[in-house]
């Protein structure tokens, strides 16, 4: 299937199919390979179809190769320079401290755990007042 293909290598092919979650590749009359989606370009691609159209040619780098299920992953992404970033680094600021609940108001209660029949008379005493 890839005699002469490799990882790692970079060549031209043609779009022959494009599906939701990535585009179809031919390297040559023999050999085809699938670009996902999250490999076509730099950034967050929504759409597919903004990018590639069906006999598009597209310079690939060759991700992976599978043998046994006769698969070819590429990357359209991997063939090109990452854009330049246009915002300075933000800087780090301090983690935000959360608002301390509201305190409860506890009426000489012991802190700890108490059993129910312990705590039974106490809530009845409170549900009378």
């Amino acid at each position: 299937m890839t005699e002469k293909i490799e990882v790692g290598s970079v060549v031209t092919g043609k779009v022959t199919g494009i599906q939701p979650y990535g585009a179809f590749v031919a390297i040559d009359e023999n050999t085809q390979g699938l670009v996902h989606i999250s490999e076509v370009t730099h950034g967050f691609v929504k759409d597919i179809n903004e990018h590639l159209k069906v006999g598009d040619e597209v310079s690939v780098k060759v991700l992976s190769i599978d043998e046994e299920a006769g698969k070819i992953g590429l990357s359209i992404r991997a063939t090109q320079e990452a854009p330049a970033q246009t915002e300075a680094p933000k800087e780090k600021k301090a983690p935000r401290r959360r608002q301390a609940a509201a305190a409860f108001k506890q009426e000489e209660a012991p802190q700890g755990f108490n059993t129910l029949k312990d705590k039974l008379q106490e809530w009845i005493e409170q549900s009378q007042r």
